[in-house]
Formats: structure tokens, sequence, C-alpha cells
């Protein structure tokens, strides 16, 4: 039994924070709006330090679950990504009547993803990943007074609920050559036959819109925007962050015998979403919508350092996460103060806005380095070790690909800052006046961009975890 709580303890801690929510809701007494956000963001810290104790390797539930020091680290950056954002949606969240609902669903979703990500089962994969998608709807919804938040929800759901049920019919028919929805059982039937392929293809195209790959992206851009902006950015790291970890595994370990087969689609895939991100995030004048053409073109880089199957291109995989993670959270954080204090979310809106809000101004424009891969910061490091690892195939020409589609990225991203720094606006954002918990949240998040881009200890430890 100490065995069992021990394998379990990280999404037993979660369920039991949830449980506290809920009672706390319940209560008769009537909270402070500050002292409910406080509470929260403490057992969301005691949540996050509780991963780094009691590392038990195993199985549970006839080996349907497993946990080890690898899966314990990606459940810790997603832990890390949702306290976060939970520091930076406390000004939104001090005046919205629901902010334990709020929690209650985003800890759930995040439930969700840790059974997704320690599943060994197919059935276990799949419930994990309903758990962690049906309540991101009501999220997305979570704006109650906006047309356009219920637009953003109703548009998740569907597209979500058609990717599920490719991936479920993906997983019948696989099941249904196999006999089993075990890892370890289709990892030895695995086959070239006509039908496992199809199933196996269907399921890639389950992940593809999970993770807005080209061409299953098309709900990302209108969802982001219509969402409140502190679920956009759990949408854009943390829903992709596990989705990304979760499609690396399978591909890598259940899925080795048909290397040829999604290599090449995945090398496709790559190649669409950098192109077709680029491009479209040129084009756009909503900052969230950018972010959301942005963050598929980051995919299409995940997705070449996906191509090479190794340890090294699964170390890049997790690093450049946890990377995307603090650069994207650190735009969101500028993006979410912004909109709470002067509802601006325009490029235009951000003209100037060096000369009212000149720290606000610098966070954002380091997140902005980092995404478009300029060194010295933790994203040149986190796309070079991913273009190191797809090159290991030899595949120089999808490297050439995505260098030059680095290069084209550089111009949308500097186009921000040259707007923020150099152009003038006669009616440009007032100054923003933060709170404790934005500022350790975008303190973190520039800190880990500039740390983990000079000091390598972090994908060292990634690497050794997989050896």
């Amino acid at each position: 039994m100490s065995n069992f709580f021990l394998l379990l303890q990280q999404e037993l801690l979660l369920t039991a924070i949830i449980f506290v929510l809920l009672f706390v809701k319940l209560s008769a007494k009537e909270w402070n709006g500050k002292t409910v956000l406080s509470l929260i963001n403490i057992l969301l810290v005691i949540n996050l330090a509780a991963g780094f104790f009691f590392k038990e390797k195993g199985t549970l539930f006839g080996d349907m679950y497993q946990t080890n020091d690898l899966l314990r680290l990606e459940k810790n950056i997603l832990n890390l990504g949702t306290l976060l954002i939970s520091l930076q949606a406390y000004n939104w969240l001090l005046k919205h009547k629901h902010a334990i609902e709020f929690y209650v669903l985003m800890l759930s979703t995040l439930l969700g993803m840790y059974f997704m990500l320690s599943s060994s089962n197919l059935l276990m994969f799949y419930v994990g990943l309903e758990l962690a998608s049906i309540p991101l709807a009501a999220l997305a919804n979570f704006d109650l007074d906006k047309k356009r938040s219920s637009e953003a929800a109703m548009k998740y759901i569907m597209s979500s609920a058609f990717a599920s049920g490719l991936l479920l019919f993906g997983i019948s028919m696989i099941y249904g050559m196999v006999g089993s929805v075990g890892f370890a059982e289709i990892t030895a039937a695995a086959s070239e036959n006509p039908l496992f392929l199809f199933g196996f293809i269907l399921i890639i195209a389950g992940f593809g819109f999970k993770i807005s790959a080209v061409p299953f992206h098309l709900w990302t851009a209108d969802v982001y925007e219509g969402a409140p902006v502190a679920v956009t950015s759990y949408l854009s790291v943390i829903s992709k962050g596990s989705m990304l970890f979760v499609m690396t595994s399978v591909l890598f370990t259940v899925f080795s015998k048909l290397l040829f087969q999604w290599y090449n689609i995945v090398a496709v895939l790559a190649v669409l979403s950098m192109i077709v991100g680029n491009l479209f995030a040129i084009r756009q004048q909503n900052i969230k919508r950018f972010l959301a053409f942005s963050s598929i073109s980051q995919v299409g880089f995940i997705l070449v350092g996906m191509s090479g199957a190794n340890a090294e291109s699964y170390s890049s995989i997790i690093y450049f996460v946890l990377v995307y993670l603090f650069s994207n959270l650190a735009a969101f954080a500028v993006i979410n103060v912004v909109s709470e204090a002067s509802g601006k979310e325009n490029i235009d809106d951000y003209k100037g806005f060096y000369k009212t809000n000149p720290a606000l101004t610098w966070v954002l424009a380091v997140a902005l380095f980092s995404l478009a891969g300029i060194p010295p910061t933790a994203g040149f490091f986190g796309k070079f070790f991913l273009l190191l690892g797809g090159a290991s195939k030899g595949n120089y020409l999808l490297i050439i690909v995505a260098a030059l589609n680095m290069v084209l990225s550089l111009y949308y991203y500097l186009r921000i800052i040259k707007a923020m720094f150099m152009d003038a606006n006669e009616t440009p954002v007032e100054r923003v006046a933060l709170n404790w918990s934005p500022k350790i949240s975008m303190f973190v998040c520039v800190a880990g961009i500039v740390v983990t881009g000079i000091i390598s200890g972090a994908y060292e430890y990634i690497y050794s975890l997989l050896k």
C-alpha cells in the first residue's frame, strides 16, 4: 500500500488540492478573494516541490500506469507552468466571481495530463486525454460576458471531439489487429499491415490536432483569440507540451518498428507547420492570434527534432518545451496585465510601449528574442539542439528548410520589438501597476530564459535520464 501512495504521489496530491478547493467553495463562509488566491498559489507551490521527492519507479493497475524519473520531470515542468500561469492571472481572477471553479477545471485537466503521461495502455491514455481536454472547453468560455469566448469554447470542443474521434477510431483498429491495448503488446505486434498502418495514421492525425500541427491547426488562432489570456497561455504551453511529451514517447517506443513510415509523416508536418505558421504570423494584428501562429511554427521546429528518433532528439524536445514554457509565458504575462488593465490586445497598441512601461517592454522583448532563437537566450540553444537531433538522420534538406524559417521568423518577432521601442503612438498604453504575483512570474520566466540558455545543466540532466 505504501508503494501505491508513493507511485501515485503526484496524482493523489493534485486530487487532494482539487477536493480542498471544492470544500472551500461549498463552505458557508464567504472567503476573501485575495485569501483564496494566496491559498491556491501556496498549494501549487507545495505540489511543485513535492514532485522532487520520493522518486519511486514502478507500475500499477496491471501495468496500465507507470512512473519513472523522466515522467516525474515532465510532470514537474507542467506543474511549474501551471504555477506561473496562476501567478500571472492574479489580477484577472481577483475580479472574477468564479476563481475557484477556474482552478478546479484547470487542475482537473492537469490531472488528466498526469495519467496521459504515465499511461502504458491506450485505454488509460484515452481516459487521461479526455479528462485533459473536456474541462478546457469550459475554461475557454470563462470570460462569461464575451461572445467571442463562447465562440472559442464551441470551436475548441468541436475540434477536440473530432480529434478524439480520430484517435478512438485509430485505437479501435489497432486493438482489432493486436487484440490488446497494452503498449508492450502493440510494440511486439506492430507491422506494415495496411489496416494497422491506417489505424496508426489516424492516431498521428489525432496527435496533430492536439499539438496544432498543419493541416490540423485551423481551430488554434480563433480559440487563442477568444479565450481569456490565462487560458490561452495554458493551451499554448501546458496542453501542447503534455501532448508533445506523449507523442514523442509513443512514436519512439510503441511504434518504433514503423520508424520509416512515421519519419516521413513527421517531416511533412514539420515543413508545413513551419512555413504556414510563419507566413500567417506575419499577417496578424491581434497579438494573441500572432502567438497562436508563432506556436504553430514552434511545433514545426519540435517535429524537426522529433524526426531524429534517438535519445538526443528526445532530450532536445523536453528541453525545448521547458525553454518554450519560460519564453511563451513571459510574453503572455505582459499581454495578460496589459489586457486586464487596458483591454488592448492589438500589436499596434504596443507602439511606444517602452516610454510608459520600460520594465514590461524588456520582459516582452527578452521573450520574443528567445522565441526567435536569438543568442544568448535559451531559445537559441533549444532550436540548436532540435536541429542537431533532426540532423542525425542525415536529412539536411529538412534542416535547411528549418534554418530558413528561423530567419523568416526574425521579421515578425522584431516587428513587435520595433513597435515597442521605436514607433510613436498618440494613445500609448498607460503605465500598468503590477501586483507582487505577476512580478514573481515574470522574474522566474526571464531568469529561466537566461539561466537555461547559459547553463547547460538542464539539457545534460534530461539526457542522463534517457541513457
